[in-house]
């Protein structure tokens, strides 16, 4: 991974042979002209877990549709201002039978196979929630 100044405040990271633009805001001296490298720690959350999620369901052969997760993050006031707490909430159209399924894909996702997940309880408080569509 390759992380290289483009102008201003921006950045462009090559990873695996993939673009990631870099910026801050405006009040930082950015252009915001792409996502702060701290919220993309929350953007590699939700993609950890929801690629456990989906990997997870298509095993135990659980249909599923409009899947989506969140992650609402509070930040300590002082400076370097951290993650202190995280919610990451699942939203997902599942039939009520399987939702226990879906609460297990939950728990083994954040206990077991989300490394970034994982990273996270280092620094934060880390609370799941499921809501059903």
């Amino acid at each position: 991974m390759n992380a290289k100044h483009k102008e201003n405040m921006q950045f462009s990271a090559l990873i695996d042979g993939h673009d990631l633009n870099m910026d801050t805001s405006t009040a930082d001296g950015g252009n915001n002209s792409a996502a702060s490298p701290k919220k993309l720690m929350l953007a590699a959350l939700t993609g950890c877990t929801g690629v456990d999620i989906v990997s997870i369901l298509n095993k135990m052969k659980v249909p599923f549709s409009d899947l989506s997760i969140e992650a609402d993050a509070e930040l300590t006031g002082e400076y370097t201002k951290v993650y202190s707490k995280v919610t990451v909430i699942y939203n997902i159209k599942i039939s009520p039978e399987n939702r226990p399924k879906m609460q297990k894909a939950v728990n083994l996702s954040a206990e077991k196979y989300c490394g970034v997940m994982d990273m996270f309880r280092s620094f934060a408080q880390i609370k799941t929630v499921i809501n059903y569509r």
